[in-house]
């Protein structure tokens, strides 16, 4: 297994020995791995190896898991997130997430983005939020005529870029995107991939897809995950042009997986 330590780079979030356990079953086995601000850091691996289960415990969203139980350390802002004493509500504030279907509320689009501000005390300009979140997602020139119709109306593409800027609203500093894309068709998945790459100059983004085109194509630095285990962390190009690990070569190769 190969890790990459940038000094040069500033860690935001820092796995150490993370390990996930589904009851008896363990899914993630003893992970270091650092994400860097201001960047977009993709997970990869087939099917199973544990990609969304490490995404979901850096919000604590496994926390909604019974059966699911963690070891190791989540590091945010100098402290294990992973501290039963923290609260998540307020972690969710600073670590948002999208996730692989689009899931706009049954509310206005106006209502989608203001909602959430709204009940954690948001004072400022309401339509001055709703506009700079939509401009953020690349939303506004199409819905700003029908801030009030249901959100429900828009196309799948329009409602994760919806989506996008509902998180945006909350003005978090990370940004974690569970296979954003795998439901959305080619041309709503390039506008989300654009997207991305114009949010990194201000949050953190961390993306798990299948997806390893994708991968390629949206991130500066991939983590390879096979079994629970981290097999390999790199920058993108290297490690898709030039890996390590036999078994990342395997992989990006399609021998298997």
């Amino acid at each position: 297994m190969t890790e990459l330590k940038d000094k040069d780079q500033q860690a935001i979030i820092q796995l150490k020995d993370l390990s996930i356990f589904y009851g008896d079953n363990q899914a993630v086995n003893k992970i270091n791995l650092d994400f860097y601000k201001n960047k977009v850091t993709a997970i990869i691996g087939p099917s199973g190896c544990g990609k969304s289960t490490v995404l979901r415990s850096i919000n604590r969203m496994n926390d909604f898991i019974d059966i699911l139980h963690t070891k190791g350390e989540v590091v945010y802002e100098n402290q294990n997130i992973l501290d039963k004493n923290l609260d998540p509500t307020r972690l969710r504030r600073d670590i948002g997430m999208v996730f692989q279907r689009p899931n706009p509320f049954p509310k206005s689009i106006y209502n989608n983005i203001i909602w959430g501000p709204k009940i954690n005390g948001f004072l400022k300009n309401p339509d001055e939020l709703v506009e700079k979140s939509l401009r953020r997602a690349a939303l506004w020139d199409e819905v700003k005529d029908r801030l009030h119709d249901s959100a429900l109306g828009l196309s799948g593409g329009q409602q994760q870029r919806l989506c996008i800027a509902r998180t945006v609203a909350m003005n978090p500093s990370v940004i974690l995107m569970d296979e954003p894309c795998s439901a959305l068709d080619p041309k709503a998945t390039i506008r989300i991939e654009n997207l991305i790459d114009e949010l990194k100059d201000d949050y953190t983004i961390l993306i798990v897809t299948h997806n390893m085109q994708q991968a390629a194509r949206v991130s500066d630095y991939t983590a390879f995950l096979y079994e629970g285990e981290l097999v390999e962390f790199g920058e993108t190009d290297g490690l898709f042009t030039n890996p390590v690990e036999k078994q990342t070569e395997d992989y990006i190769t399609g021998r298997f997986g």
